[in-house]
Formats: structure tokens, C-alpha cells, sequence
């Protein structure tokens, strides 16, 4: 095969779905005993598709990724999909989410009920109710320089994590101690590494060229930073009340379908195949609980200042196209501890404790931020923290939102609100290392208030340009950015 378009592939597809059913609790050995026999690759470690070509495999891996989404999951009555099932677990009389003793790593006790992918319940995608304008927060001067640094914020934590995404997190600690730079606290550099070093684990071959520290000129192309923009463009042109359907108009218009990955990538193809949402998020999609979802809330937050349910409700609506369960919790609890950080009024304790009210309490989700946030406040060392969260999650895939969520908030919770501590955190944990960074550097960015509390050693070499794929924003700088989010924020 001269091209192969990855993410997509069926036959690259049926190791992940069978890793998913292991995770949710669906019994898949009848199908994976027939994927061994057929010779089936397991899921690629790292890479969208698998090493060697395997397209006799297609017609088997399409009936098998039907016939496993179909399969009947016990997690459901603790992890739904739908929004009004979600508020049902997460709204008490005093706006809290009930407490639950914690008994595992992260997976309920006592798992009952269903879930299959074809007959995914329906979430709620339509407009919310009109807005309440006595809601509407009163007009605040500092919100303006708090979304400039949450946006320099974002771009600098994503390209901190940049060059080392992908890599085991050993990798990552022994590229960073070959410079003296442990406890991660500045920009990673190849000058001074030994070939050897460097040989044995090699940088992010995409990101080495923009991304360390002798390579920096402005913000370098992310998806991290695409989805934001992505986000801004949504509100411009649909306002609060866009609804799912918004969102894959958009993407259609907007997105070139090689800069998706995942599980936004097949449900790009979903959509060109003729399929809608919500069936987007689950047809043939082993990336749904990834953390896709997530690294697309900041703008819900930032655009909702003071009111996190409401920017969980936008986050859910934008994360339904693509992903469900842990996968928009993952968006909602992102977008309420981004808008409590907005506020002004929050430090970062009490705006993940926002993040978390509106998760289902007893999702695999919420009980390992839960986890994160407990191992954080238990050790003063990070490194500590990190291989805690390394052995009771790592058997995720490193792109799932379950551990990515975890390790985000253990690294705030341990940096207390500081910036520097926070980006570096959320890279040195591994895992998804640009996504965590950057929204690490979102919340923490908020938290400082100005962008001239930021030190300069982050802010400097982003040189206020950033470089983009989505039409009309490439080369934008980060002030203008936050004067076109701040307008979305006060609209009436």
C-alpha cells in the first residue's frame, strides 16, 4: 500500500476496540479469539496505524467492530451519555456532587446496566434554554489580560510538552536530567544530550524542529491550538446557542480533515459517510473516551467566566460529535474548572473541585482526578505523585482522557496556582504531554491574571504570533486572540 490514511483503518481499528471493551466491561473474547485466529494485529502503541499493512484484514476487522459495538457495557448507569442522565448524578439541593468512598483504581464497585455503540442513548444536542441575563457576569475590567494569558498560557505549556510527546515517561526524565533540566523547569534542549541518549530516544520527529528550545520562533501548528480557534470561530458565527450539528458544519468548512486525529478524525470520516451526530461519536470509533474532547473546552470555560455549569453544557455539546462517556466528561470537567478560574474569584483547589462537580461522581473519570488530586496533596515530591498515577492507570492507552485527567490535575493541585510549576508538572507526568501542558498552562494562566505575571522565559519566545491551519487566524497574535474571546464572553 503506497498510502495509508491513519486512525481509519479498519483493520488498525479492532485492537483498540478490543482494548475499549476491556476498559468498559464488555465481554469481546468471542471476537478477539476470531481477530488471533485471523492473524489480527493488537493496537498500535503509538502510532494511528499498525506496521505492516494488513488489508486482507478489512472485511473481518468491519464485522468485528460492528458486532464489539453492539456488545452490552456494565458501566453504563454510572458513566451515561446523555446530558440530562449526567445532571441526574451530579446535581444535588446544595450543587455538589455526592461523595463515594473510593474503592479502586479508578473503575466503580459495582458496575450494573448497559452500553452498546450502535444504540448509543441519545444525547441531548439541541440549544440549551435561553440564558438567564441576570447570570450574565457583571462587567470586569480583568478579564480581558486573564484570557491573554490563559491563551500564552495554552500555547506555552503545549509547546513545552511538544518535542517529548509520545515518549515513555523514562525517556522524558532522562532526556531533561542529561541537561540539568530536573525537576522539569524550562524548555527542552537537545544541546549538551548524548548521542547515545538521543539515539536510544528520539524526539517527537514533528515537533523537534519548532519545539526545542534552540528551534523556538512563535507558536508552532497544534491541534491543541487549532481546537480553540476552532472553538472562538463556533461562537462568532453560531453564538452560545450552537448546537452539535453546529460544530460538524464547521469542521466541514473549516478543519482540513489531516490536521483531525483520532477520534475527531473518524468522525470526520463519519461525517463525510453520510452520518450524523450523535452516531458520529460511536460508529466504528475506538477513540471515544480519548482525550480528543477535552483539548477542545478551554473556550467554553474562558467564554463562561464564573459559571461552570453553563461551559460544561457548551463543552458537552461540542464533545458529543466525537466522544462519549469519559470522553466528554473529560470537556466538561475541563470547561467548569476553566470557567471557575475565570472568575477571578477561585484559586485552583476550588476551581477543580468546579471541574468535578459536574462528572458523574462514580465515572472512571472522576475517581481518578479524584486519585490525581489525593496523591498531590499526600507527596511533596511530583515524581512521586506521577508513578503513583503511572501504576494504577497505566494500562489506558497514553491518549485517554482517564490518566490525561489525572495527571492534569495532580500537577495543579501540587503547583498550588503557580505557573511554572504547573506547565512543568503536566509535561513531566508523560502521557499526552502538549495537551496536558497546555491546559495546565490555561488554568494556571488564568490564575496569574496578566500576562505580564507570566515569566518571561515562557512568553518571549512564543513572540505573539502563532501559526495556524485554520483559515484566517495563521500568523494572529495572542492579544488579539484574547480581545476576540473576551467579545464572546460579554455578548449579551
Amino acid at each position: 500500500m503506497n498510502l495509508r490514511v491513519t486512525w481509519v483503518q479498519p483493520e488498525d481499528l479492532v485492537g483498540h476496540e478490543l482494548r475499549q471493551a476491556a476498559e468498559d466491561g464488555r465481554d469481546a473474547r468471542a471476537p478477539a479469539a476470531r481477530w488471533a485466529a485471523a492473524g489480527g494485529p493488537p493496537a498500535p502503541e503509538t502510532a494511528g496505524a499498525s506496521t505492516t499493512p494488513r488489508p486482507d484484514l478489512r472485511p473481518l476487522a468491519e464485522e468485528l467492530l460492528d458486532a464489539l459495538a453492539a456488545l452490552p457495557s456494565p458501566l453504563t448507569e454510572h458513566e451515561p451519555t446523555a446530558l440530562p442522565d449526567i445532571r441526574a448524578l451530579t446535581t444535588t439541593p446544595t450543587g455538589t456532587p455526592p461523595a463515594e468512598p473510593e474503592t479502586g483504581a479508578g473503575r466503580p464497585s459495582t458496575p450494573d446496566s448497559l452500553y452498546g455503540g450502535h444504540t448509543a442513548p441519545t444525547p441531548n444536542t439541541s440549544p440549551p434554554e435561553a440564558p438567564n441575563p441576570r447570570n450574565r457576569p457583571a462587567h470586569d475590567p480583568a478579564l480581558l489580560p486573564r484570557l491573554h494569558a490563559a491563551w500564552l498560557g495554552r500555547a506555552a505549556g503545549c509547546l513545552l510538552g511538544k518535542p517529548v510527546e509520545k515518549l515513555p515517561l523514562p525517556a522524558i526524565r532522562a532526556l531533561a536530567r542529561a541537561t540539568g533540566n530536573w525537576p522539569l523547569a524550562t524548555w527542552f534542549t537537545a544541546r549538551g544530550v548524548p548521542p547515545e541518549l538521543l539515539a536510544a530516544h528520539p524526539w517527537n520527529r514533528r515537533s523537534a524542529a519548532t519545539s526545542l528550545a534552540e528551534n523556538i520562533d512563535g507558536m508552532p501548528e497544534d491541534d491543541d491550538l487549532n481546537y480553540p480557534l476552532l472553538g472562538l470561530l463556533l461562537l462568532q458565527r453560531y453564538g452560545r446557542d450552537f448546537t452539535t450539528a453546529d460544530v460538524a458544519r464547521l469542521w466541514l468548512d473549516e478543519l482540513p480533515a489531516g490536521r483531525t486525529f483520532t477520534a475527531e478524525r473518524v468522525a470526520y470520516r463519519n461525517l463525510l459517510d453520510g452520518v450524523e451526530p450523535p452516531l458520529t461519536a460511536v460508529r466504528r470509533n475506538p477513540f471515544r473516551e480519548w482525550i480528543g474532547a477535552q483539548i477542545r473546552a478551554d473556550v467554553h470555560g474562558w467564554t463562561r467566566p464564573g459559571d461552570p455549569v453553563a461551559a460544561a453544557a457548551q463543552a458537552y455539546r461540542d464533545a458529543v460529535l466525537t466522544h462519549t462517556g469519559n470522553g466528554v466528561y473529560g470537556a466538561m470537567f475541563v470547561a467548569a474548572t476553566v470557567a471557575a478560574a475565570a472568575s477571578g474569584t477561585a484559586d485552583v483547589h476550588r476551581a477543580l473541585a468546579a471541574g468535578l462537580s459536574v462528572v458523574p461522581p462514580h465515572s472512571r473519570l472522576a475517581r481518578a482526578v479524584r486519585r490525581g488530586i489525593a496523591h498531590a496533596r499526600a507527596h511533596s515530591d511530583f515524581d512521586t505523585v506521577v508513578d503513583l498515577l503511572h501504576a494504577e492507570l497505566g494500562g489506558y492507552h497514553w491518549v485517554h482522557a482517564v490518566p490525561n485527567a489525572a495527571l492534569l490535575a495532580a500537577a495543579l493541585t501540587h503547583a498550588d496556582g503557580d505557573f511554572s510549576r504547573s506547565v512543568c508538572a503536566a509535561v513531566s507526568g508523560g502521557w499526552d504531554t502538549d495537551s496536558n501542558g497546555a491546559t495546565a498552562g490555561s488554568v494556571a494562566g488564568l490564575l496569574a491574571g496578566h500576562p505580564d505575571r507570566l515569566p518571561e522565559r515562557w512568553t518571549s519566545p512564543l513572540k505573539n504570533r502563532l501559526s495556524t491551519s485554520v483559515p484566517s487566524f495563521d500568523g494572529i497574535g495572542f492579544d488579539a486572540l484574547a480581545e476576540l474571546t473576551h467579545l464572546e464572553a460579554v455578548r449579551p
